[in-house]
């Protein structure tokens, strides 16, 4: 790596971590996974960082390989799972606050589906910019959306109201 790349690279990974952790955090679900992930895309984008640098936009180029990275390690997790046991639904949380409540809820929600609603609604992202992260089509992006709203909708009740006791 020619000298001074070293240096552009911590500044982008100084001024990037949190906002990948936070995207990482709402896809894994749990803080150690979320960390495992941001270190894994922050790897990654050191080494094809001349790449990434030379990117119009090397925050999305970095949220693209965070996405891109927890999907392929939750297929090969599913998989080695599925050969070797049989995967239970998580347990429903009977009294938890609204963000546990909404973290289970996410958890279940196939990857992809999870990926897909926190890049569209959490990350603010277009359809177009979703379906171009994942390599699908828009309308694969808006019925996944809109199934796993209704999902989410069904699987939170009644836990809007704990959102405007506080």
């Amino acid at each position: 790596m020619p000298p001074g790349t070293e240096h552009d690279f911590e500044a982008f990974a100084r001024g990037s971590q949190r906002k990948l952790y936070r995207t990482a955090y709402l896809l894994c679900g749990n803080a150690d996974g979320a960390r495992d992930l941001t270190q894994t895309t922050l790897a990654k984008l050191f080494q094809h960082w001349r790449r990434v640098s030379a990117a119009e936009h090397p925050d999305a180029y970095a949220r693209t390989v965070l996405t891109r990275t927890f999907l392929a390690e939750r297929r090969r997790r599913l998989r080695d799972l599925l050969a070797h046991r049989r995967v239970d639904p998580p347990p429903h949380p009977e009294h938890a606050e609204l963000r546990v409540t909404l973290l289970a809820a996410l958890a279940e929600l196939p990857p992809r589906a999870r990926a897909m609603v926190v890049l569209r609604y959490w990350e603010d992202q277009s359809v177009e910019k979703v379906a171009e992260l994942l390599r699908c089509s828009e309308g694969t992006v808006k019925s996944q959306c809109s199934r796993s709203l209704v999902k989410l909708r069904a699987r939170l009740g009644e836990a809007h109201i704990y959102a405007t006791e506080s």
